[in-house]
């Protein structure tokens, strides 16, 4: 059996989760992503190399990576952080709600094209009590935002009949929510290990057990 072919295209929290999500998935699939790891780590909170950044830099990527990209067996997308920052003091979004959902679509319309098996991540939780008080900040960011772009992004993405994956509320539900963070956004060692290995199951539900096949290649009835 060929080995299943995983795609990641996410903000720097998918770098963070990344790394166990590869662990998982090293016995039976092959994890790939957008590469420059190491520029993306110089600052997570500039898109750059591995980071996807918001819809639009997403919306390139793909657009002119396609090629490279190839046929993987399953695309898990993100992109929101970067859209909703606002800058300071003018408080303007980065990248406005309308244009977010019309880049949404025109992602869903390539990947359609592309025949890419698209899942869609829910972008993750912050606080505005620590987020928003760092001294010197040029950005700041709300839950509020969080909840609205996720809403746009849950209509979409239904209605095109993409999976969402709730990394929103998965992540909520592994402790108290300021106990989850190690900066303004970003999380805990032990909490990006448990995203990766839960977004691990998702994908092995998927693409073995969803087609009727255990990690061997054997029948699924090879397993009872």
């Amino acid at each position: 059996m060929v080995r299943p072919q995983v795609f990641v295209l996410g903000d720097s929290i998918s770098l963070d989760y990344g790394e166990s999500l590869r662990s998982s998935l090293a016995p039976w699939a092959d994890y790939r992503r957008k590469e420059g790891g190491d520029l993306a780590r110089l600052n997570l909170d500039v898109a750059g190399g591995a980071n996807g950044g918001d819809s639009g830099q997403v919306l390139e990527y793909l657009e002119v990576a396609a090629d490279d990209i190839g046929q993987p067996d399953l695309m898990l997308l993100n992109c929101g952080l970067h859209d909703i920052k606002r800058a300071q003091p003018a408080n303007a979004l980065q990248v406005p709600i309308d244009t977010y959902a019309t880049q949404l679509n025109k992602i869903i319309t390539l990947a359609a094209q592309r025949s890419w098996p698209l899942w869609w991540l829910r972008i993750t939780p912050l606080l505005d009590n620590i987020h928003n008080r760092r001294p010197g900040i040029r950005f700041h960011r709300h839950a509020a935002d969080v909840d609205a772009y996720n809403a746009c992004a849950d209509q979409l993405m239904a209605a095109a009949g993409i999976p969402i994956i709730d990394l929103h509320a998965f992540t909520l539900g592994l402790g108290d929510a300021i106990d989850l963070y190690r900066d303004h956004v970003h999380f805990q060692p032990a909490i990006c290990a448990a995203q990766g290995h839960w977004l691990a199951g998702c994908v092995f539900s998927y693409v073995f057990i969803s087609r009727g096949l255990c990690p061997l290649g054997l029948p699924r009835s090879a397993l009872a």
